[in-house]
């Protein structure tokens, strides 16, 4: 989704006024006459809905959803001043530009950075934003010249970033992220929460913890929309640090994945080695991992937790006559599977529940030394939710094991 950015030395002279507490400082701060900073506020506060101010005779006070913005616009430009210090950083010649770029870039030029940084071709950059291509071309290069350094370069299929224009295009997204947020708070305070959560979900988390938290927000705020992200761990993980996901919820890792994440542990899960119902394994009172080289496995990609423990503990895919014939990460390609012939596979005891419960799926007594793993929630490091994200939060606390949840309650 295109953000769609105020203009930005509006919200400078708005965070100018705030803090001066009055015009006439704040025209000299961000280099405005008076008559603009008060036209840049009154069409702030039109955009907004909201009166972002209290003019009193000895200045100009914030009212309370003036000082929700300000916290959100705070971020936002603090994202921008970091982005424009990583990428002078990482420039590969001396730059020629403004040191402090970040105060002087406008909002068609960070439409056009983010825009490229996703679609890396200017055709289907302006075609997905909405934009002409000319306008993208413009606002790219006046960047480029602003900052003083290459942003892009051309490629086989396009176009791509220079390590630079890719810090700058991170902080830039996470910039519009803030602004999102700050949409949300003010819809919420306004009386009609229209919050969206977009969650990157691993499978362990799908079966039973977020339709339950999800469940329970609904019923509260009927009017919030969810969004779960599926994919491969490392893509999710980018698309948190990228602002295109609030966080993720599933397997956590150890280390943590960056440096600029922080995990929350909510419980411990265990795998368990299963087959169905009717299995000739399924009656045995003693089942040892040897007798289930006799059939055929399904094996989780060697990536995720499970295919780790698989390949480096139980080391069965490096066998010379592996028991392995389906290699997937797709639960119900697993389920599909194991209903339909006499194969193994090993999976988390949360993610079988449901079956086990209803006798479909029988759990092997098949000792797995070491194989507890912590699930629980990533976020990026210092990320501010809102009211309605941290009651979702609460409720996918509330719906993990650790904390007693069952589905009777």
């Amino acid at each position: 989704m295109q953000p769609d950015f105020p203009n930005l030395r509006h919200l400078r002279a708005f965070r100018e006024v705030a803090h001066h507490r009055g015009i006439s400082a704040a025209a000299d701060a961000v280099f405005l006459s008076q008559p603009a900073i008060t036209q840049a506020i009154s069409k702030l506060e039109i955009r907004l809905g909201v009166i972002l101010f209290q003019r009193l005779a000895d200045g100009m006070l914030l009212t309370e959803p003036g000082a929700m913005f300000l916290t959100r616009v705070e971020r936002m430009l603090d994202e921008l001043a970091t982005g424009s210090a990583e990428a002078l950083a990482q420039a590969s010649r001396p730059a020629k530009g403004f040191d402090r770029f970040d105060r002087l870039m406008t909002a068609a030029q960070m439409r056009a950075l983010i825009a490229l940084s996703e679609a890396r071709n200017f055709s289907i950059a302006a075609r997905n934003s909405g934009i002409s291509q000319p306008s993208i071309h413009r606002a790219a290069r006046d960047l480029e010249r602003l900052a003083g350094f290459a942003m892009f370069r051309t490629a086989a299929h396009g176009i791509e970033l220079t390590q630079s224009a890719e810090h700058l295009a991170r902080r830039a997204r996470l910039a519009a992220a803030e602004l999102r947020q700050a949409t949300y708070e003010l819809a919420a305070w306004k009386g009609r929460d229209v919050t969206r959560i977009t969650i990157g979900s691993m499978p362990l988390s799908r079966t039973r913890i977020l339709p339950v938290a999800m469940n329970a927000i609904l019923r509260e705020k009927a009017l919030i929309q969810l969004q779960t992200i599926e994919g491969p761990y490392t893509e999710l993980l980018r698309g948190l640090r990228h602002g295109d996901s609030d966080f993720l919820i599933g397997a956590l890792r150890d280390p943590a994945p960056a440096d600029d994440v922080v995990q929350e542990r909510l419980f411990d899960d265990t795998l368990a080695i299963v087959v169905r119902a009717g299995h000739p394994l399924a009656d045995r009172p003693e089942v040892t991992l040897e007798d289930t080289l006799d059939y055929p496995w399904i094996a989780p990609p060697k990536n995720t937790p499970a295919g780790s423990y698989l390949s480096d503990v139980l080391r069965i895919p490096e066998r010379e006559y592996t028991p392995v014939r389906v290699v997937t990460s797709s639960l119900i390609m697993v389920r599909g599977l194991l209903l339909e012939g006499d194969y193994v596979t090993i999976i988390s005891g949360q993610q079988a529940q449901f079956e086990l419960e209803q006798g479909a799926f029988v759990t092997l007594a098949v000792d797995l030394p070491g194989n507890t793993r912590p699930i629980g929630l990533t976020f990026r490091e210092g990320w501010q939710p809102t009211e309605t994200q941290a009651r979702f939060l609460t409720f996918l606390r509330e719906a993990s094991p650790a904390h007693g949840y069952s589905q009777t309650e």
